[in-house]
């Protein structure tokens, strides 16, 4: 508990302990002594505080009846005191009591209600959990992105984190694991001449995964019918066919890209790769489920959503 009253153990104000008596007003006077202690300090403000002192009670009977009035006055100064008093600590003039659950001590501070925020969160209130808001999933199952007996790929890429699936062209490419698509072109924009960059990638499908990673592939010769943002997708499934769209050099292949879904305006710079995907295709290969979720967080919490490439 508190201490009640405020800091320094400072008493309420109020009520006084001053421990003082009321001087008799001579030896055989018969008047009773009341402790100033006993009475509330809104006694004394009152019209009735004359028959609370003592040194005012001059009444014959009284005085007559020293014995009996001591403790007839004693039993009568609470009930004097709360005729009295017109306040109490915590109640403002003419209003009700405030509710015990934010009155305060000296040790423990006024509560304060709950807002509306904290017991019903806004539906489009921002994430803590970082750039990305994306719920994220551990144990799914992954498999190899291109479905063919004759797949080759490189551990190292050109310029930047990815790599290349050799084969041949028309072979199906699937998504990697649970997801939702995110993006889809079916339309190849690249021009030599055109900007480097945006449309590189010729006909591509991106997908996030359940496991929050985004999987991306591109240079589709065809992305499959049906196969559009928001659609939801289970691991194995086709989303395109192996192709050379693109800045592909007329070589069937799929570029294949591991990155974080950063929300917000994207880039292609974060869309085409950021951490190697060899070792996860090598498991995924044999059969195995290694997940890249944690590097992909990882590098995130290091790169934040760079705005240029």
């Amino acid at each position: 508990m508190g201490r009640v009253g405020g800091p320094e153990g400072k008493r309420p104000e109020g009520v006084r302990g001053t421990g003082r008596t009321a001087p008799k007003s001579g030896p055989g006077s018969g008047r009773a002594m009341v402790t100033v202690a006993a009475l509330p300090h809104a006694c004394r403000s009152c019209p009735r505080y004359r028959l609370c002192q003592d040194d005012r009670m001059s009444s014959p009977t009284i005085s007559r009846r020293a014995r009996p009035a001591y403790p007839i006055l004693l039993l009568l100064a609470p009930v004097l005191a709360a005729g009295c008093a017109t306040t109490r600590p915590g109640v403002p003039d003419g209003g009700a009591p405030t509710p015990p659950s934010v009155w305060a001590t000296a040790d423990q501070p006024a509560s304060q209600p709950p807002t509306p925020e904290a017991t019903h969160p806004s539906p489009t209130a921002p994430s803590s959990a970082g750039p990305s808001a994306t719920a994220t999933r551990t144990g799914l199952k992954h498999v190899f992105p291109v479905r063919a007996d004759d797949v080759d790929y490189h551990p190292t890429h050109g310029a930047y984190p990815a790599t290349d699936l050799f084969a041949d062209c028309g072979e199906p490419f699937v998504a990697v694991t649970d997801g939702t698509v995110l993006e889809v072109s079916r339309v190849d924009r690249y021009r030599k001449r055109g900007p480097q960059g945006p449309d590189n990638g010729g006909l591509s499908v991106a997908l996030l995964g359940d496991d929050g990673v985004r999987y991306y592939g591109s240079h589709l010769s065809v992305v499959t019918s049906g196969v559009d943002a928001g659609v939801r997708v289970r691991a194995g499934q086709q989303l395109g066919k192996v192709g050379r769209t693109g800045n592909a050099n007329n070589v069937c292949h799929v570029h294949f890209g591991i990155s974080p879904a950063c929300a917000g305006k994207d880039g292609w710079w974060i869309r085409r790769g950021v951490i190697w995907p060899a070792r996860y295709l090598d498991s995924w290969r044999r059969g195995g489920n290694r997940e890249p979720a944690a590097e992909v967080t990882a590098w995130q919490r290091k790169h934040g959503c760079p705005k240029a490439p």
